[in-house]
């Protein structure tokens, strides 16, 4: 048993339970000292996403606090704050959660590199994915470009039960420096929009189990359909929960498994979402220009429009454009800060087929704006409705937006519940929508709800002939 200290280095894995890295450093038998660094990689994220890891890294802090541990705040670049940790504390290692991402990557290898040349233990842990993208391989070594043939070789694997949270973390008997939350002001981007989004956040790793369990005894009976239904409370909400790390994948799989076991109908379509996750993170780690570039990339020839200023992109943007789907979709996310996937997937087919803009200026949007925003995720789901990307149909999926509504929202109660013009009395979540965006739009409840934009019919034919031009 080592007594040295382990630094524990906190990224988006903001959990006690199922935390493989935590529960190595805690069996070192040494004090465990956790700390979250502000690097530029934290510096750059959207202005939702970061407020959200802000009240998440509080969240963390307090557990921590509860079994006898703190967190440790310091703001530089990571490699030279472990670096001044290690000499601060005598720690001989340093432990935490893999990521993903291509900057991620590079930051991680570098400083694995240094610590060990140093002679430091610097070692990484899963928990993020369930399956590590380098071990599920196609029949002839390689990766899957189609997400159903992935989904049937690890369908069946085994998913590693998980750790329990410990009741106590060792804790050094003098704690270092910290810089104060407050002070990274992690929430200034978000304004007043923060008191908006702030009653629909679903803070911690109390509150994801929660949200699981809740899931699990009721809506997922009827995932299969409740999903696709964007005014009833159909899917499980956890995106939110573990785009941080605030509940692992393997929990969730547990847990869809048992209810699957059990008859649970929708059991098994929860599954494959999950498994869409760890498809998409498969594809960033083979091929990391998914989050940057066209996927297919045929489509750098596509004639978008790359005008993010354009008088169309900012109708898309201000839910404004006429089409119901679509607007009510994209103030539900000003609202929430999430939004229902059969509108994320509306959303972002008007922006790339019916607009012809460029799906990047929908991935950046969607990045600025999305509590729940992952990198994966989000640029393969933007890819796979503009139709760059892997697995996807062009023709087949220029979603018409009227009939979407019309299919899955008859009575257009989400319609209702987010956009108030034209009601005589609109519910309080359409009107915080005019609370939550910023000032300078000018916009309320009191203005005529607009004609489209563009309709279905028109952008439909407009993509078809930019499609049939350039030969996809």
């Amino acid at each position: 048993m080592n007594t040295s200290p382990v630094i524990l280095w906190f990224r988006r894995d903001l959990r006690l339970g199922d935390h493989a890295a935590l529960a190595a450093a805690c069996a070192t038998g040494g004090p465990v000292i956790p700390v979250f660094i502000h690097d530029d990689q934290v510096g750059a994220l959207g202005a939702a996403p970061k407020w959200r890891l802000g009240l998440g890294i509080g969240h963390l802090r307090d557990s921590l606090r509860a079994r006898g541990s703190d967190l440790i705040l310091r703001r530089g670049d990571a490699a030279d704050v472990l670096g001044d940790l290690i000499a601060e504390t005598g720690a001989s290692a340093v432990f935490w959660s893999r990521l993903y991402d291509p900057a991620a990557v590079a930051r991680d290898s570098d400083i694995k590199a240094r610590l060990k040349q140093d002679g430091i233990d610097a070692r990484s842990f899963g928990g993020h994915l369930m399956f590590e993208p380098w071990t599920v391989e196609t029949k002839t070594g390689g990766f899957y470009k189609v997400y159903t043939p992935f989904w049937k070789a690890v369908r069946t694997r085994e998913v590693e039960t998980p750790i329990a949270a410990p009741d106590r973390i060792p804790a050094p008997q003098t704690w270092p420096t910290s810089d104060s939350l407050d002070s990274w002001r992690l929430a200034d981007a978000m304004q007043r929009g923060a008191d908006v989004v702030r009653p629909h956040v679903r803070l911690g790793e109390d509150a994801a189990r929660d949200r699981l369990d809740v899931f699990m005894n009721g809506a997922v009976a009827q995932y299969d359909a409740g999903r696709d239904l964007p005014a009833v409370d159909g899917t499980s909400g956890l995106s939110e929960n573990l785009a941080l790390g605030e509940i692992s994948p393997h929990v969730c799989w547990h847990a869809g498994h048992r209810a699957m076991q059990d008859g649970k109908a929708g059991a098994e379509t929860f599954l494959k979402e999950l498994v869409w996750r760890e498809f998409a993170y498969h594809l960033m780690h083979h091929t990391p220009r998914i989050l940057t570039d066209n996927w297919k990339q045929d489509w750098d020839a596509f004639p978008w429009s790359r005008d993010a200023q354009s008088d169309h992109v900012q109708a898309w943007k201000q839910g404004r454009t006429g089409i119901e789907f679509v607007d009510a979709a994209m103030r539900e996310m000003y609202v929430t800060g999430r939004m229902h996937n059969r509108g994320r997937m509306i959303v972002a087919s008007y922006l790339t087929k019916h607009l012809l803009v460029d799906w990047k200026i929908g991935r950046d949007w969607f990045e600025d704006c999305l509590i729940d925003w992952d990198p994966a995720s989000n640029a393969m789901g933007w890819q796979w409705s503009a139709g760059s990307g892997p697995d996807a149909t062009p023709y087949f999926r220029v979603f018409n937006p009227v009939t979407q509504i019309d299919k899955f929202d008859r009575d257009r109660a989400y319609c209702r519940r987010w956009i108030a013009e034209g009601q005589g009395t609109p519910p309080a979540t359409a009107l915080s929508f005019f609370d939550a965006v910023p000032r300078s739009w000018g916009l309320t409840p009191k203005d005529c709800y607009p004609a489209p934009i563009v309709t279905a019919e028109a952008g439909r034919k407009r993509a078809l002939a930019a499609y049939e031009g350039r030969g996809f």
